[in-house]
């Protein structure tokens, strides 16, 4: 975990919204739950971000995105006519596979 503040204040010191703590009959602290990873700079009261989930969230981003299909200009080997199509797609003219995105 690597909590900075949001303003860039400086300060160090941090406090954890939605966490629960569990204490014993005379008060004492006995351990704590973070219910949603969230925090407050107790320097200034501006949110605080954690730079040690940056790389995860990072990968988990790159795992979840899809890229979207890009159109490309060819010429069909069959009717000799430029097309715009996307991968898998046959020729619009005469109906030829064009083995675009590594079909054949």
């Amino acid at each position: 975990m690597w909590l900075v503040c949001t303003r860039r204040c400086g300060g160090r010191l941090f406090r954890p919204l939605d966490a629960e703590l569990v204490i014993d009959a005379a008060g004492g602290y006995q351990e704590h739950r973070v219910l949603q990873p969230s925090y407050l700079c107790l320097a200034c009261g501006a949110p605080a971000v954690d730079l040690g989930a940056v790389p995860e969230a990072i990968a988990e981003d790159a795992d979840e995105e899809d890229y979207a299909p890009v159109a490309v200009d060819l010429l069909c080997p069959i009717c000799e006519t430029l097309v715009a199509v996307l991968p898998g797609e046959e020729c619009p003219n005469c109906g030829a596979g064009l083995g675009v995105g590594g079909e054949r």
